[in-house]
């Protein structure tokens, strides 16, 4: 199964690609909904996440051995965590005990129109939060679908330009 979400991660072909507008403004949005100082679209492939759009964090991307979109991407569901260092998942985790000193996490999983979570949409903050209300995981939900939208749409727009050089060649 994991070979089949690799394949479906890189058939949209976004891995390493540079920014692109429309996935910054998700980003910005849901560090601004949820009042987060992190946010970001993170893609999970076989030994990383690499982070597609970011807000508040430097690196391009950490290794899939540390990361807290793993853990998501896998349950196939939105994954809280109200206080990482309480969290026996993750309170040894780097990027806990170390930059950015990650508290609080909330990640909704990418799910593709085959069902398929091939990242997430999520927000972090570096103070613990004891509650993250069931309205705001649906909100972040329905912000991750608007990232599936624009990676359907994206390649949509790739799959059709393909098909109009093929039939422009003579």
């Amino acid at each position: 199964m994991e070979n089949v979400r690799l394949a479906a991660l890189r058939g949209y072909g976004i891995l390493d690609t540079p920014p692109e507008p429309e996935f910054d403004a998700i980003v910005r949005e849901a560090a601004q909904s949820f009042d987060a100082p992190i946010a970001l679209i993170s893609l999970v492939d076989e030994n990383r996440q690499w982070f597609k759009a970011k807000i508040g964090i430097e690196a391009e991307e950490t290794p899939r051995s540390i990361s807290f979109c793993t853990h998501a991407v896998h349950e196939g569901r939105t994954l809280v965590v109200s206080d990482a260092t309480e969290d026996d998942r993750f309170k040894n985790n780097p990027l806990v005990t170390g930059s950015p000193l990650i508290r609080f996490y909330a990640g909704a999983p990418l799910r593709t129109e085959s069902g398929l979570h091939i990242g997430t949409l999520c927000v972090i903050d570096t103070h613990s939060r004891p509650d993250f209300p069931r309205e705001d995981q649906r909100k972040l939900e329905d912000m991750a679908d608007r990232v599936i939208a624009v990676l359907e749409a994206r390649k949509a727009r790739s799959v059709a330009g393909g098909a109009s050089r093929e039939l422009a060649q003579p």
